[in-house]
């Protein structure tokens, strides 16, 4: 698989879907449609569920109730989602380079290789600094790399944009225009402005 396709074309449908922590409801009655080729923002202030829908989308968290299809995904393929928290999970005392080598080990490798992937995210210099080093923001561009270097076709993304600068939320907003064109989807909660093609928008306030 070359950067210029995705593994599948992958639709997301949800049907009464209720999602909360404990037995806690956040976030009910979903009933989403997400084609491949297309994003959905999720808003709202903190505390409404954004994050939990998010785990409970990537499998990490169970559903209170309805269901959750991601149509056209081959399990005999290997995984498909990327879910990137609002937590970097950064190793302070590996390099750059060997952060990044860990989570393509562990999530299996594409055609980008790694050097390539850093220098898309503007921290190729940065390869052989400790990890402890980097700024939030590159800390945040370090994640993006992650996305880059293991492709899979639906990225669920939580707050992808927090503390990039103008340059760090231009380079997000390409990443996921390319994904989007290569026909792959993202689910991303975030209070930025994100100016993507096929997007939709969800708000979760008045789901509380």
């Amino acid at each position: 698989m070359t950067q210029g396709q995705v593994q599948q074309r992958i639709n997301l449908r949800t049907q009464g879907l209720a999602c909360g922590r404990g037995d806690t409801p956040l976030a009910t009655d979903l009933s989403l449609s997400v084609p491949a080729g297309s994003a959905l923002l999720l808003r709202g202030p903190n505390g409404v569920g954004k994050s939990t829908l998010l785990l409970t989308l990537a499998g990490l968290l169970h559903p209170l109730s309805g269901s959750i299809v991601f149509e056209g995904a081959d399990p005999e393929a290997g995984p498909f989602i990327h879910h990137c928290g609002h937590r970097n999970a950064v190793r302070s005392r590996l390099t750059v380079l060997q952060t990044l080598k860990f989570w393509a080990d562990i999530n299996g490798p594409g055609d980008l290789s790694l050097a390539t992937a850093l220098d898309r995210v503007g921290l190729g210099r940065t390869a052989d600094l400790d990890a402890a080093y980097l700024s939030a923001g590159q800390e945040r561009r370090l994640v993006l790399a992650r996305l880059l270097v293991s492709p899979r076709p639906v990225w669920l993304l939580d707050e992808p944009g927090a503390a990039l600068d103008a340059a760090g939320r231009d380079l997000l907003a390409t990443l996921l225009a390319d994904h989007i064109e290569r026909g792959g989807l993202a689910v991303i909660a975030t209070h930025d402005d994100i100016a993507l093609p096929q997007t939709a928008t969800l708000t979760l306030g008045d789901r509380a």
